[in-house]
């Protein structure tokens, strides 16, 4: 009989035994699951891994190269560059655009010189094509420009209508870069974006100027830093800025019409030199290589060239007026 008690007792031991542990690691694993839920919530999975420090400040990328985006980062020629290439609405980097253009220097630079033998030519004709990259980008930023001041003008008349209805001018300038194309939506965007992230407008009109630096705007964006000062009614500074940019806008065309002339002489006599040399080349090459096979050929070739380009600088600063 007491055998028996004892089993019954041992048999109900071991059965609670087996609750107690079968509900510790039940409550155990959710322990687990409640503290992984929340270590992954919290980004604090793991005491051994180290916090990762987030760099939020904007690094842009100078050069697909290592070594050359090192290098471009830390003399003052890359920013100017980079600056150059935003303008122009390009998405080449610094270092891409200083590679472009040293292969254009040396390669027709050195078929000048298997051709000719004539270093200082050759050395002449490689520097003149290393800057037609440059000029490529150059041309894009006056492209992108002359339609940021054509557009200025009516999204000017834009803000007026949107001040006078009640508008702030956050408003106004958010309803330009809603209603405007680009390029002149692109640029009022960040500066709007700018002033919505607690910039002073100053500094975001000052910045505006700073990646469009045309006359215009800086008109602009004195007159409503003028009205923000002394006050007054800024629909009405508004709407006579834009009327002096139409008219300073139409009298430039008109100085363009007059001096068009003078711009396609400078041109013509600019070019037909060396047009017309290779076309003689083409003709008759034995005659055409005499220039850069003698010694008074080359010289002359020196000189020729030396003159082309003062009297083109001459006419250039002639035919361009300043409004």
């Amino acid at each position: 009989m007491g055998i028996i008690i004892i089993v019954a007792f041992l048999g109900a031991f071991t059965v609670v035994a087996l609750i107690m542990i079968a509900s510790g690691t039940g409550s155990s694993k959710q322990t687990k699951q409640v503290i992984a839920t929340l270590n992954s919530a919290l980004a604090t999975s793991s005491n051994n891994k180290r916090d990762q420090v987030v760099d939020l400040r904007k690094n842009e990328l100078l050069s697909a190269v290592p070594w050359l985006n090192r290098y471009l980062a830390k003399i003052e020629l890359a920013p100017r560059l980079r600056t150059l290439l935003y303008q122009a609405n390009l998405k080449w980097t610094a270092g891409g655009l200083i590679l472009m253009s040293l292969v254009a220097c040396f390669i027709p630079g050195y078929l000048a010189y298997l051709r000719t033998s004539a270093l200082l030519l050759s050395l002449a004709i490689g520097v003149g094509c290393g800057f037609l990259p440059l000029l490529y980008v150059r041309y894009k930023r006056s492209s992108r420009f002359g339609k940021f001041e054509q557009m200025l003008p009516d999204a000017l008349e834009m803000m007026v209508s949107a001040l006078r209805v009640g508008h702030s001018m956050n408003a106004a300038l958010g309803l330009v870069t809603r209603e405007c194309q680009d390029p002149i939506a692109g640029e009022f965007r960040i500066c709007y974006d700018e002033q919505n992230f607690g910039l002073e407008l100053r500094t975001a009109m000052e910045n505006l100027v700073t990646r469009v630096p045309l006359q215009d705007l800086k008109i602009v964006c004195t007159a409503i830093l003028i009205q923000k000062e002394s006050g007054g009614n800024l629909a009405e500074v508004l709407e006579k800025t834009s009327h002096v940019i139409r008219e300073r806008f139409r009298l430039k065309r008109q100085v363009r019409t007059h001096t068009a002339q003078g711009r396609l002489t400078g041109m013509i006599l600019s070019l037909l030199p060396v047009i017309l040399g290779v076309a003689l080349y083409f003709v008759n090459p034995d005659n055409m290589s005499l220039l850069w096979k003698r010694e008074i050929g080359r010289m002359l070739l020196y000189a020729s060239g030396t003159a082309t380009f003062i009297g083109s600088m001459i006419i250039r600063k002639i035919v361009n007026m300043d409004v």
